[in-house]
This record gives C-alpha cells, sequence and structure tokens, in this order.
C-alpha cells in the first residue's frame, strides 16, 4: 500500500481558513491523504477562531486541540502539494514545492459577516477539498 499524499493547508494565521481545510480534510478524505497546516504569520500559542471552531462543529468536526504553527521551508518540501487559501498569506515556496492557491470566497465583501460567513467559507472550503481528493486519489 502507497503512503498517503500530504497537503499542507496555509493561511496567515493558521487559525481560521487552513484549520478549517485541515479538518475537513481529515474529516472527508480519511486516511486518503494527510493534511496539515501552517500560517504565514502564526500566533503560535494561540486558538483557532472561535467562529471557525464553530461552525466546524456544526459538520462533526472537531479542531480543539489545534495550536497554530508558524509555515517553514521545511513544512514546505515534506508536503506532496501546498495550498495558499485566500490572497492574503504570501508564500515564497522551496524550489520544486507544488503550490495551489484557492481563492476562497469572502462573504464579508458582500457584508456577510459573523457565523454566516464562517459557514459560506467552510462550505466553500469543502467543495475544494472534496475536489482535491478526487484528483489526489483518482477517485
Amino acid at each position: 500500500m502507497s503512503t498517503p499524499p500530504t497537503v499542507l493547508f496555509v493561511c496567515v494565521s493558521n487559525r481560521g481558513k487552513s484549520v478549517m481545510a485541515q479538518g475537513l480534510s481529515n474529516r472527508m478524505a480519511g486516511a486518503a491523504i494527510t493534511a496539515i497546516s501552517a500560517g504565514t504569520d502564526a500566533a503560535v500559542g494561540g486558538h483557532v477562531n472561535e467562529l471557525s471552531a464553530q461552525t466546524l462543529a456544526e459538520v462533526g468536526v472537531s479542531v480543539d486541540d489545534h495550536q497554530p504553527q508558524q509555515l517553514t521551508d521545511d513544512l514546505m518540501r515534506s508536503a506532496d502539494l501546498v495550498v495558499v487559501l485566500g490572497t492574503s498569506a504570501k508564500v515564497i515556496a522551496p524550489q520544486g514545492t507544488v503550490v495551489e492557491v484557492w481563492e476562497t470566497v469572502e462573504p464579508s465583501s458582500r457584508g456577510v459577516d459573523g457565523l454566516d460567513r464562517m459557514r459560506l467559507i467552510r462550505d466553500d472550503i469543502a467543495d475544494r477539498v472534496t475536489d482535491l481528493t478526487a484528483r489526489l486519489t483518482n477517485s
């Protein structure tokens, strides 16, 4: 049996979008993908965004034990694919690193905030994780 691909999800703080992608990937892809996450400016010792955690809990994903971690070149080199969520995180990847940028929805630009905003972001990321899982597992 081959080793599942490792996907590194990246956002700025590693408290919101990248955590959502990691949690959703773990739930939806199971052992087919190894999902990890980091932030370009991670608040090490910080906590997951409360609204992100709440909207993930609504679909059975717990991120209570998540600790934000800083993005490093070593983390990027260890991944088969680096997925940057949104356009705020600026990633300069080591040579040979495969990077994909997901321009995720931003409902706040339409005046949608709070839990409704986070649910739309969660659902957008979930759709992208479904597509990514199919691409990486050829299913």
